[in-house]
């Protein structure tokens, strides 16, 4: 809930604990800065509720050339086990049929009077390991919901751990019963995207970028953020894995170029004031891990950001996606806005999803 006053955007009263009883079944208390039960009691998509069909018909004028540009790497990318260690390569196999593969297969095997041919094959693959959406059942925390003295492990608009998203036992199937990735596939997620080149400032050395940093780059460059927009930084990250996806090395993969500090709170109010409706980045993670914490406290969130957008504000991340062609293209042509065509794979159940973006301008 939100009031506007002389042009600037505050929060209300709902944001303070006092009056932050709701109705909800899953939860009496919400987190200080989160939206929880601002797009319904049961909502399950966050901020992509924000892309409205008027926001839909608003990005399809933004196609004037026709031109489309594919914002995925190769699913075997970035390559080994270097850059997360618990997340491998795909592994593809071949499908067999009657005991042997399925590759130039003679239907006549089945019908002497079949002539065709045709193979098949399958694939297992980490939904996080190449370019991806998290889904909102991909991060979570302890919070005390119920306001009985005892933290529970939550997930956005109150959904639980053990109970919403459940692991692995003899008598459960592992997985996400509420905010699995197929809720973000059913919204299609078509929008305007919007570029922000970080790039072009900062190079290719790591550093932490944080508000003043990012509104610097905006400001300078004349970008335009509007409601609803899905909001892209380019960082190059991605265009330098690919070009060395042969000789990749730790230093190229977690300190290089950079990401936003998730550790900075003006960072992540501009990010909830801006009512974008998703985050992209060319690089991994969007923001960086935290080796301390900025008030000196023994316990903090290796990634604040992920917490702020994925548990209390619904925005899905978007990340290792490929922007540098299409932020090319369009640094010379003075544009910044696109259509975004960006669903993920209808996985029920799913922390998140593989996915090939496709930008049209």
């Amino acid at each position: 809930m939100r009031r506007h006053h002389d042009g600037k955007t505050f929060r209300s009263i709902w944001r303070h604990r006092d009056w932050r009883r709701l109705m909800g079944k899953r939860w009496k208390f919400r987190p200080e800065n989160s939206n929880w039960g601002d797009f319904g009691e049961d909502d399950q998509v966050g901020r992509l509720n924000l892309i409205t069909p008027e926001i839909r018909r608003k990005a399809a004028a933004e196609v004037k050339e026709g031109i489309a540009f594919c914002l995925s790497i190769p699913l075997d990318l970035p390559g080994g086990n270097l850059l997360v260690s618990n997340r491998m390569p795909p592994s593809r196999t071949i499908a067999e049929k009657n005991g042997r593969p399925f590759v130039n297969f003679p239907f006549c095997c089945d019908n002497p009077q079949w002539n065709d041919i045709a193979s098949d094959d399958a694939i297992t693959i980490f939904t996080q390991y190449s370019t991806q959406w998290d889904a909102l059942s991909h991060v979570g925390y302890e919070f005390d919901a119920d306001g009985d003295g005892v933290a529970e492990v939550v997930y956005y608009n109150g959904y639980r751990g053990g109970k919403d998203i459940v692991g692995p036992s003899p008598d459960v199937e592992a997985g996400a019963r509420h905010l699995g990735i197929e809720n973000m596939a059913e919204t299609c997620v078509q929008g305007r995207g919007v570029m922000v080149d970080l790039f072009a400032r900062f190079g290719s050395d790591r550093k932490f970028v944080g508000y003043d940093d990012l509104m610097r780059v905006i400001e300078a460059d004349g970008v335009n953020i509007e409601r609803g927009d899905m909001l892209c930084l380019h960082t190059g990250w991605t265009k330098a894995v690919v070009a060395r996806k042969d000789t990749l090395d730790t230093q190229l993969l977690h300190d290089s170029h950079v990401v936003l500090d998730g550790a900075d709170e003006k960072l992540l109010r501009w990010i909830d004031d801006s009512q974008i409706s998703a985050l992209i980045a060319d690089n991994f993670a969007v923001e960086g891990f935290q080796n301390a914490s900025p008030d000196g406290s023994a316990n903090f969130p290796a990634m604040p950001l992920h917490r702020r957008c994925i548990v209390e504000l619904g925005i899905h991340l978007g990340e290792l996606w490929h922007l540098s062609e299409l932020n090319d293209w369009l640094k010379v042509h003075g544009r910044s806005h696109f259509l975004l065509t960006a669903p993920p794979l209808r996985l029920p159940g799913s922390f998140g999803s593989p996915l090939t973006p496709v930008a049209t301008v």
